[in-house]
């Protein structure tokens, strides 16, 4: 008798208590969406030959960051919490690996750095070959020509396609 009392004494503690991390990181997702489609407001240019200009996918990123968070928002006040890792590759007891973290974080500083000096296609494909590399690629040759195209690939996109101005770097008078 004294366990049935307790577990729904547990479950109505559960009610009462609403605050939890997983509301704090939906309403931050939320937020961040708000921010987004607030920031793209601002964003003037013309339509590209497609018909999609500069403030499209950033307006469909934010819009769908909120509609996100209204439903985790919803989810998390009706009870809904996030289930624990289960992943059978995964060790939640193994120290995080601090190292990746900052290699990860020093390529993309050094990718802001360079990126006006070098270009675009130079700059893009150096931090797409480094992520590799600090990820874990096992062919380097192949993780450079894949750098590479997804550089070139989407130099093409954004200044083809889309219409949006990258820097050139020192392929300036080449593209």
């Amino acid at each position: 008798m004294s366990e049935t009392h307790t577990s729904s004494d547990g479950a109505g503690q559960k009610q009462r208590r609403r605050w939890r991390p997983e509301l704090g990181l939906a309403v931050i997702v939320l937020a961040l969406g708000v921010f987004v489609v607030l920031g793209t407001l601002d964003v003037s240019a013309a339509a590209s030959q497609l018909g999609i200009g500069p403030r499209f996918f950033p307006m469909l990123v934010g819009c769908s960051m909120i509609v996100i968070g209204l439903f985790y928002v919803a989810d998390v006040l009706r009870g809904g919490s996030g289930d624990p890792e289960e992943s059978e590759d995964v060790d939640v007891d193994a120290p995080a690996d601090w190292r990746s973290v900052g290699l990860v974080s020093g390529i993309f500083l050094a990718f802001t750095a360079v990126l006006n000096v070098l270009g675009w296609i130079i700059a893009a494909s150096l931090l797409f070959f480094g992520l590799s590399v600090v990820l874990g690629a096992e062919h380097k040759l192949r993780a450079a020509g894949v750098g590479v195209v997804l550089g070139i690939a989407t130099y093409l996109l954004f200044v083809k396609g889309l219409g949006v101005s990258l820097p050139g770097g020192l392929l300036r008078g080449v593209i």
